[in-house]
């Protein structure tokens, strides 16, 4: 059993390949509609299935969708790429092989920003390449395997980091900023679970100052964020303790059993040999313009970081509410649409934020699934901060009356349920004065230092007036008759 000290001695190394699949409608290379969730091999044709003479065509879409993640990213963009045959034995590439990109990916270099306990980073990427995906094996219990080719041919753009990061917690970030990355820009829907976002893992480890880098090991197709990050930690313990004890690390292909938490080896990884790309001799090279890329860079939507200064300058929101209100294009995108309506900007990050966000939790909702509308919820906000309603009734009453009643107004259903406060100055006061009166012996308590009563005799008017009294005017009022 080794120490804690002696793991202390030791760094661990990540790089990360993430596989992002593209919102596109048909695949990279054929016509096939790109749709998850048909029934086995319905968006398939002769080109997916590659029968004899057919010739694949590029999907110019996936090019443009590459092309924005690159830019997002930083990146280079190669005005002169192409692609390759990597020949690899695929089960569900009816090809043999898979088209690819090896020596001018489409982007090169670029980097993600990313929020830490400790601060923010930049951590580097490589290059972004495009290639087409494979099918899906599905194993029975009775030792067939069947294929399904839905999945064959669907464009994917694969990130490639470099090998900079050195903890399970800088992986995780790095994962979740590429799924909001791609999210923002229409690029994917990121849904790790369905398989549209998924990643390679790469760890190794050395002694802490040395430059050299160990023997990696790839933890293949893992399908979330937590399950990498529990992945690393476990290839971080097994291999130090492989090299504590005398053993070898050699370089392999691993898989994640989220069950138990660990890895195991699945085969001993091909080196770049074994692949023998070359290029492609059925498709033409790509020669991307400067016109092209300036209009893919003109029509991009504006990415979280824009977004996040937005909402401190222009919204005047604190550092948290920017960072809860852009976790999300949509959630972004709905406060921008009730700040249409309303000027009160703090206070609708504040409604988002607590009972908005709430409700959706509660059913099980996203954003995009809310039924009020941003005016709607503009005109309740509103109320509040025009003094007619408090926001303990909004918060409580007419917020679940508006979502169950998307006809009436907020007004209207709050005149209809005597939310509307008592802000007439004569009426609050004679409502006071019956309080103090039947209170004498507490407004006597409280004129000989007891404060704390005051809350008491706020209720006791609120009471009366059946929860329409103005609670700041009442304070005052109140304020005035005991002092």
């Amino acid at each position: 059993m080794l120490t804690p000290e002696i793991f202390d001695t030791y760094e661990m190394v990540i790089g990360l390949e993430v596989h992002c699949q593209l919102l596109t409608e048909s695949k990279i290379f054929a016509s096939d509609a790109n749709k998850f969730g048909s029934d086995p091999n319905q968006n398939i044709s002769v080109i997916t299935l590659a029968h004899p003479g057919v010739l694949p065509k590029i999907n110019k879409k996936a090019v443009e969708l590459a092309v924005r993640m690159g830019l997002a990213c930083g990146c280079e963009i190669n005005r002169y790429t192409y692609f390759d045959r990597k020949n690899y034995f695929y089960p569900d590439l009816p090809k043999g092989y898979q088209l690819s990109q090896d020596k001018y990916p489409i982007c090169i270099g670029g980097e993600v920003e990313v929020k830490l306990k400790a601060g923010k980073k930049s951590l580097q990427m490589h290059h972004i390449h495009l290639e087409e995906d494979a099918g899906k094996s599905v194993h029975t219990d009775f030792d067939a395997t069947f294929l399904d080719y839905n999945r064959a041919g669907t464009p994917l753009v694969e990130i490639v980091s470099e090998p900079c990061m050195h903890s399970s917690e800088e992986a995780g970030a790095y994962i979740s900023e590429i799924r909001r990355l791609v999210r923002y820009l229409d690029i994917s829907d990121g849904n790790m679970e369905e398989g549209s976002l998924r990643c390679d893992v790469n760890v190794s480890v050395r002694k802490k100052g040395e430059t050299k880098l160990g023997t990696k090991v790839e933890i293949k197709n893992v399908n979330s964020i937590r399950f990498a990050q529990k992945a690393i930690d476990f290839e971080f313990k097994r291999q130090i303790e492989a090299i504590e004890t005398g053993g070898n690390i050699i370089q392999e292909t691993r898989t994640f059993d989220a069950s138990t938490g660990e890895t195991y080896s699945m085969r001993v990884k091909e080196t770049m040999n074994d692949y023998r790309y070359f290029p492609d001799p059925d498709l033409s090279p790509l020669h991307l313009s400067e016109t092209w890329i300036a209009e893919v860079k003109a029509n991009m939507p504006a990415l979280p970081k824009a977004l996040f200064q937005k909402f401190l300058s222009h919204y005047a929101l604190p550092e948290y509410d920017a960072t809860v209100l852009t976790d999300t294009k949509e959630m972004a995108q709905y406060f921008e649409d009730v700040c249409q309506h309303s000027k009160h900007y703090k206070s609708v990050s504040n409604w988002l934020m607590t009972s908005v966000k709430s409700y959706l939790n509660e059913n099980n909702l996203e954003i995009q699934n809310f039924t009020l509308s941003a005016k709607r919820l503009a005109d309740l906000i509103d109320l509040v901060e025009n003094n007619e309603i408090s926001n303990s009734a909004a918060a409580q009453k007419l917020f679940p009356l508006m979502l169950q009643n998307v006809e009436k107004s907020a007004l209207i259903l709050a005149q209809e349920n005597n939310l509307i406060q008592n802000s007439n100055t004569d009426n609050l006061q004679t409502l006071i004065d019956e309080v103090l009166a039947e209170n004498a012996d507490k407004v006597q308590e409280y004129r000989k230092g007891k404060k704390g009563l005051m809350g008491m005799f706020v209720g006791e008017v609120m009471k009366k007036s059946k929860g329409t009294a103005d609670p700041k005017l009442t304070n005052q009022l109140l304020g005035k008759a005991l002092n």
